[in-house]
């Protein structure tokens, strides 16, 4: 790269630089590279769940791009008090996916849409009350959640692995497992390989690897593709797909929007420490409310134009570290090139044609990394007995619902809307279970504080 390093931060290009053009293009491409599978899973992951024809995918796949790339440039632009003004990748976000699939199951994408609009004002007023919100979302809380999240979407990615439909006759047939096994196995190689690049793009080159061996072994038909190559571009319009509302599926979905503004705080916070800018005072609570707001309003903007929810990509923040480029301007190329690959019908559905097995071997190490991720908030945290049982009874009913969901047969739709989700049953246990018992624990404790007193 053309500038000389600064010796204050490790950074050859700070975040109110200008890179040249061949810099800040070569910068952009890594960060593409790191995050265009996971950008792509959670609409394929729920197209696949919920029995989407391609061309409908092809759309979500296309519509993840686009919001996502106007998400990155709003968040690095800073627009008066949206965005934290940092090189911060947005992109569609894991979390939201088993809430998703669960209110399709009850009403289909327009009551998914509707839910994922109502729920993103909950992030807004979170970038202003976080302070306060803390009390209750605490880390243990988060941790639980999070791992949540992992653990339930590992049901998706081993579904994945045996071919997407669990009643196919070729289900979980050698052919599917040894594919998904191989570009597992390339992930790993890939990301313990010393080259820096190699590892950044590890999960892209084992899904490449895995689609054309799969187009060898003739698991992929690209004749539909010739059904778009002469279509028109797509043009984000809004409510395409239709619009509903329903106040159960918000509750299933609010609780998500919490737990994804704590992410974006960690992240926000991360990305200010390699950047060389201050995680303390007025600018930085500033940073990390701009950066909050940012993704609700985007994830509001998502589900107008028939996207899912917006979050911060923590895995950027280590191509920063590696590249030394933080300059927030590299975000309008990553912005640029998104939109631009978001135009393409073809796009879309060369993604949507990618064989489940390929899709699942990437996405179970990537499930299992973010259930590592919450163990690791729990880990950090010292534990007492109340915390332990926090822990043990919101992970009893949040796997319990999620292995077992005729359990919620019985109940009426708006309940069953709720809880069908294993990562809302669990976070709402978390959440009511850890405030009982701390003001339980206060008050006892109070009440024995007075009567030594006494005494």
């Amino acid at each position: 790269m053309e500038k000389i390093l600064n010796t204050n931060n490790g950074l050859i290009y700070n975040v109110e630089d200008r890179p040249s053009f061949k810099d800040a293009l070569f910068a952009a491409f890594q960060h593409l590279l790191a995050i265009i599978v996971a950008l792509i899973t959670p609409p394929l992951i729920i197209s696949k769940a919920i029995g989407l024809d391609i061309a409908t995918t092809s759309f979500l796949v296309s519509m993840s791009f686009c919001i996502s790339g106007f998400a990155t440039f709003i968040q690095c632009k800073r627009m008066g008090h949206v965005g934290c003004g940092l090189l911060c990748v947005q992109g569609t976000s894991f979390s939201f996916i088993g809430p998703i699939i669960a209110i399709a199951a009850v009403g289909g994408l327009p009551l998914v849409f509707g839910a994922i609009i109502m729920g993103a004002p909950i992030e807004i007023v979170v970038s202003y009350t976080f302070k306060y919100l803390r009390k209750v979302i605490t880390p243990l809380v988060s941790g639980i959640v999070v791992m949540l999240i992992g653990l339930t979407l590992i049901k998706a990615g081993i579904t994945a692995c045996g071919g997407g439909n669990a009643d196919a006759a070729d289900f979980g047939s050698l052919q599917n497992l040894g594919i998904s096994v191989m570009v597992m196995a390339f992930v790993v190689f890939f990301n313990n390989c010393r080259n820096h690049y190699l590892r950044m793009s590890s999960i892209l080159l084992s899904v490449v690897i895995g689609y054309v061996v799969s187009f060898a072994l003739g698991m992929v038909d690209f004749s539909e593709l010739g059904n778009t190559a002469n279509s028109t571009v797509n043009i984000p319009v809004p409510f395409k797909m239709g619009v509903d509302f329903s106040f159960s599926a918000f509750l299933s979905i609010a609780l998500i929007y919490l737990v994804t503004a704590i992410e974006a705080t960690g992240d926000i916070t991360a990305n200010s420490l390699i950047s060389g800018q201050s995680i303390e005072g007025e600018s930085y609570v500033k940073r990390v409310s701009g950066g909050i707001l940012s993704d609700g309003l985007s994830s509001l903007v998502a589900g107008i134009f028939c996207s899912f929810p917006i979050s911060i990509f923590a895995q950027n923040n280590g191509i920063i570290q590696l590249t030394g480029v933080a300059s927030r301007r590299v975000g309008y190329y990553i912005s640029g090139m998104l939109i631009l690959l978001s135009i393409f019908p073809v796009v879309g559905m060369a993604f949507s044609l990618m064989p489940s097995p390929v899709l699942g071997g990437a996405t179970l190490l990537m499930f299992g990394t973010v259930a590592a991720a919450g163990i690791r908030i729990i880990s950090s945290q010292k534990l007492t007995n109340p915390d332990l049982l926090v822990l043990a009874v919101s992970l009893a009913l949040g796997m319990g619902v999620e292995l077992m969901p005729q359990i919620l047969n019985h109940l009426p739709d708006s309940i069953r809307t709720i809880f069908a989700s294993g990562i809302t049953t669990g976070g709402v246990t978390a959440i009511a279970l850890n405030t009982i018992l701390k003001f339980f624990n206060k008050q006892h404790h109070s009440k024995t504080v007075t009567h030594i007193k006494i005494k």
